[in-house]
């Protein structure tokens, strides 16, 4: 995992985190989901106001036709945005979906899925981000899978 900007969105990064530690804090919680390596999920990379996740092809994670299940689209999504927002949260604070659209606007098809999670706005308490999936091939290539738009909620850690 690196610590970098999306080269898309260098220009316009705006956020700053409000825990200077936050790269350790998104690596740990990332570590500490069973659910995520489950699924062979990876953190690529996490900047403020961003997440980067990979999720690479099995046949235990496809549907009938030999793609991506829907639900592990909707996972990547849901997971790439909620760490972008928590990229920004002050410690001792964690970041907890409210509310997710996906649209799958083709299939799930390739060597392995690229979620990138980017926070649109961070209020005190709401936090809205914008989420791109995307199928990679076996030559790199990357066409748009889903895109993905959230509500995220920063709560007190317990």
């Amino acid at each position: 995992m690196t610590h970098s900007t999306h080269p898309r969105h260098s220009d316009s990064l705006l956020h700053r985190p409000r825990n200077p530690d936050y790269v350790a804090q998104v690596q740990s919680a990332f570590a500490g989901q069973p659910m995520l390596a489950a699924l062979g999920m990876e953190l690529v990379r996490v900047a403020p106001g961003f997440c980067e996740l990979r999720l690479p092809f099995r046949d235990d994670i496809s549907q009938n036709h030999g793609y991506f299940h829907g639900g592990a689209i909707a996972t990547l999504a849901d997971v790439s945005g909620g760490f972008a927002g928590w990229s920004l949260l002050p410690e001792g604070m964690w970041i907890v979906t409210v509310e997710y659209k996906t649209n799958i606007v083709a299939p799930g098809r390739g060597e392995y899925l690229i979620g990138r999670g980017r926070v649109v706005r961070s209020g005190r308490t709401l936090t809205t981000t914008e989420i791109e999936i995307l199928a990679v091939d076996g030559d790199g290539q990357e066409s748009l899978c889903a895109t993905a738009l959230q509500t995220l909620m920063a709560v007190e850690a317990r």
